[in-house]
């Protein structure tokens, strides 16, 4: 099998180094029989999508430079959270990329049948997030709002809404509200 490592440390500080990392996941491919096509190796922050050798190894999936991704844990491959996670290991997936956490086992997906299932099992928990965060998202508007609090664009008064209108029958939606620094449909809706 054609094997990409992915290893990833949040800097080159406090004694973080990938070979840490690398060597193992060395060994296991080597205890396996894989070969390893390429090792991308990142020194920053998982919480960003926007990670040059992150980004390579997705380019390089999609072209089938390999046919499985494995990293040192889940947290040293992406840690934006888990439903952007969850998108990234099913868009391997569409690619026909499986991967594989050497500290957790029971997150590979070198077997199709387990493949199928965890991938089910992660996207129904990332829409599960997803609900959640929108009850809580919900919950504190609610009380924001019992607190007396304005939600949403503050309120635009009379006299500016009179402005709008006039400027908007002069020169369009679009030139007013760029004049106003409002959005267009805001302008369009006074004319």
């Amino acid at each position: 099998m054609k094997v990409a490592i992915y290893a990833r440390v949040s800097t080159t500080d406090k004694g973080q180094d990938p070979e840490n990392q690398l060597i193992q996941l060395r060994e296991w491919c080597a205890t396996c029989g894989h070969t390893i096509v390429n090792e991308y190796v990142d020194f920053q922050s998982g919480r960003k999508a926007e990670r040059e050798q992150f980004n390579l190894l997705f380019a390089d999936a999609h072209q089938g430079e390999f046919d499985l991704v494995l990293f040192w844990a889940l947290d040293r491959f992406s840690r934006e959270g888990m439903i952007p996670t969850i998108d990234h290991l099913q868009r391997l997936a569409s690619y026909g990329v499986s991967f594989h956490s050497f500290t957790e086992p029971h997150l590979a997906t070198d077997n199709e049948l387990v493949r199928n299932i965890l991938l089910a099992l992660l996207a129904s928990l990332a829409k599960v997030e997803a609900q959640k965060i929108s009850e809580r998202t919900k919950a504190g508007m609610a009380r924001a709002r019992a607190k007396g609090k304005h939600i949403g664009r503050p309120a635009i008064g009379e006299e500016l809404r009179e402005k709008i209108a006039a400027r908007v029958a002069e020169v369009g939606a679009y030139q007013a509200a760029k004049e106003f620094n409002v959005d267009r449909k805001t302008a369009a809706k006074y004319a």
